[in-house]
């Protein structure tokens, strides 16, 4: 039985058979003891009435045996099959008025023998008590009765039956609601094995199912999208490797044909390339350890000022030949972070160069660091190009590239490589702009010493 749709509905048929014979039993018990119960009731209160009224009529208990015996009066042309005597009359005396069964008329009952009866009634006239009587079971009912009970019993059979084949009707319809977005997922996870990561299923409801359909709905778009950057992350690849390739291998035919003659500048120019091609690949290297978390890790207490101040003097000189202002500003004092330095040393190196790359001359790039959340926020300010709200939410996706991106290296993986690191950190990085042409803002936030 490999059919979900199949085991809910013979689950669903399955309740219902048992719900239907549960609730045919029980009703037809409650409805047989009910029916007693009702036809005894009635008995009894016609013959208390019947004895109320010969006490009333004659003012003693005399004679009364001759004539109650046989319990009330029926009414006209009823039968009188099943109908015999099943009360006892006891006057105030315990004295049996009128006997029935081993309750012999005028002896006399014990206490005992009438806490054994099942029900007593007292006998009353003019407000005051004349005696009692006393029930000795459910009466046998007539046949006309019994009748009645057997076709009120199988209307509840039927009552059952149709509830039944209701429920599994109802059952089977739920079977199918249930299994269908199940079905849907099935079809669609099948078509993404086969390579067509963009698969979407409709979301039917708000339930669990409506979760699950949602939630894949998402992972598909997250893999499809994942999909499409390493495909554009394996074209930007072969298009760095290509491009230093190439000019090496153009250098290297014409010095080997004699075209060029050897000279520093074309060594210069090639090795220049051999950096570019190191870069990358160790580029690359860091990214895929820092993703398999395998990147070794130094964590020590790092002053972030000092921090800070040391990243700004290894670029100082750089941003004097830009024109461009580089200064430290940090708020003190500042909680210790708890850090590996080599690491934060290499995601300010970043952000720092990307700063420089898109600052203008006589911008001003503003290193900073505050205490905040329990840790501390380094910033890296520029007046540089600025970015739209577009390139913002994909800054830091790998080899990403336009106008305004604020990729730092050559590589295209400066700001990838540095969102890892500090995530490796258990720390936050996001980037701020007002738009084009205002600037942007890059803050880390990083956990402090504990």
């Amino acid at each position: 039985m490999r059919s979900l749709f199949l085991k809910l509905t013979l689950a669903f048929l399955l309740i219902s058979v048992v719900a239907a014979l549960l609730v045919g039993l029980f009703s037809r018990l409650a409805t047989s003891r009910e029916f007693d119960r009702l036809v005894s009731q009635q008995a009894t209160e016609n013959f208390v009435a019947a004895a109320a009224q010969y006490y009333a009529e004659n003012g003693s208990w005399a004679g009364a045996s001759e004539t109650l015996h046989n319990g009330p009066p029926l009414p006209a042309g009823a039968p009188e099959v099943g109908r015999g005597p099943r009360f006892v009359l006891v006057d105030l005396n315990q004295n049996v008025v009128v006997g029935s069964g081993n309750f012999q008329t005028g002896q006399r009952m014990r206490m005992m023998e009438m806490m054994g009866m099942m029900q007593s009634s007292p006998v009353v006239v003019n407000g005051q008590r004349v005696g009692t009587v006393y029930s000795l079971g459910n009466p046998r009912l007539e046949p006309r009765e019994i009748e009645y009970v057997r076709r009120l019993q199988n209307s509840l059979w039927l009552a059952a039956l149709g509830s039944a084949v209701a429920a599994l009707v109802l059952g089977v319809f739920l079977a199918r609601t249930l299994t269908r977005p199940v079905r849907e997922l099935t079809q669609a996870i099948r078509s993404m094995a086969q390579g067509d990561l963009h698969q979407t299923v409709p979301v039917r409801s708000q339930d669990e199912l409506g979760e699950l359909a949602a939630a894949f709905n998402h992972m598909s778009q997250e893999m499809a999208h994942a999909n499409h950057l390493r495909r554009q992350m394996t074209a930007d690849i072969a298009h760095d490797l290509r491009t230093p390739l190439t000019v090496l291998n153009g250098y290297l035919e014409a010095l080997r044909d004699g075209v060029l003659p050897p000279s520093p500048e074309r060594y210069e120019v090639m090795y220049s390339e051999v950096r570019h091609l190191t870069h990358l690949v160790e580029d690359l290297r860091t990214l895929s350890l820092a993703d398999a978390g395998e990147l070794s890790m130094q964590p020590q207490a790092v002053q972030p000022r000092l921090l800070l101040e040391q990243t700004a003097a290894a670029f100082q000189h750089q941003a004097a030949q830009q024109h461009v202002q580089l200064r430290v500003v940090a708020e003190e004092p500042l909680p210790e972070m708890w850090a590996d330095t080599a690491r934060m040393e290499q995601v300010l190196d970043n952000l720092v160069s990307n700063a420089l790359h898109h600052t203008p001359a006589e911008g001003e790039i503003i290193l900073s660091a505050r205490a905040a959340e329990d840790g501390v926020e380094l910033r890296v300010r520029d007046t540089g190009e600025g970015m739209d709200a577009q390139t913002l939410p994909q800054i830091f996706e790998r080899f990403y590239r336009a106008d305004s991106a604020r990729q730092n290296s050559a590589s295209g993986l400066g700001l990838a490589i540095t969102k890892s690191l500090v995530e490796l950190h258990g720390g936050r990085i996001r980037a701020e702009s007002p738009g084009l042409g205002q600037g942007s803002t890059f803050i880390v936030w990083m956990p402090a010493r504990l």
